[in-house]
């Protein structure tokens, strides 16, 4: 009897086991193939956001507004002769706003406008198509300047008090008097200066200024008058 139950109960082991086996495997299966995808998935999005880091850290910064904005020149003074014609001309820049005067002793022209690190360009105040024009660079100002219709180059170094631009106004018999000078240092010795002055369309004797003390005052026709220097006057001019 046992001999017979033998080999049913050895082939019912072997088929439990076999059973077992398999649904051992069918569980593995899911689970091997869950890890192996989680692996792709990670080599696949690990690389893609690396990849991304260094392509936000290469982005170029935005230019500054103010990058490209030419520089202002804080001040400066230049001051020079007119070639082929022999008035002087000077300058003077307060914080980017320049005033310019032309004057040969009885012609003259005032000027206004704007001096930046390397260049000047400047309008006739009682003439828009009077202009300076001029290059700024290696302590002087060189460049071209018209009149009434005709042109001068110039090039005027930068000059030091008392050298440099001056300029007064006043009521004088009634009428408004203006004046411009401008004063140069002589190679020779002491300055040079030049200037025009006017009662309304009148145009009067300029009287020198004191070189040792420019804006001393002075008298003209009984009136006296304060010349002022540039520091006074370029802001109210614009």
């Amino acid at each position: 009897m046992s001999s017979r139950l033998g080999p049913v109960i050895t082939l019912t082991t072997g088929a439990v086991l076999a059973v077992g086996l398999g649904v051992a495997s069918i569980t593995a299966a899911p689970a091997a193939q869950e890890a192996a995808n989680t692996r792709t998935n990670t080599a696949t999005e690990t690389p893609a956001a690396e990849a991304s880091a260094p392509e936000e850290s290469a982005a170029p910064a935005s230019p500054s507004p103010t990058a490209t904005e030419p520089k202002k020149i804080e001040k400066a003074d230049y001051g020079g002769r007119v070639k082929g014609n022999g008035a002087l001309i000077a300058i003077s820049i307060r914080n980017g706003k320049a005033v310019g005067y032309f004057c040969d002793g009885r012609t003259e022209a005032w000027f206004k406008g704007s001096g930046t690190a390397g260049e000047l360009r400047l309008k006739g105040v009682a003439n828009a198509r009077s202009t300076v024009k001029a290059e700024l660079g290696g302590g002087r100002a060189e460049g071209t300047v018209t009149v009434a219709g005709r042109r001068w180059t110039f090039e005027a170094p930068t000059v030091e008090k008392p050298s440099g631009l001056y300029r007064a106004t006043a009521i004088v018999r009634g009428a408004r008097f203006r004046a411009g000078w401008i004063m140069v240092r002589n190679p020779a010795g002491g300055y040079y200066q030049v200037g025009a002055a006017f009662a309304g369309e009148e145009q009067l004797d300029v009287p020198e200024l004191d070189s040792g003390q420019p804006t001393a005052p002075i008298t003209v026709e009984g009136t006296t008058v304060y010349p002022k220097d540039a520091d006074s006057f370029v802001e109210e001019m614009q």
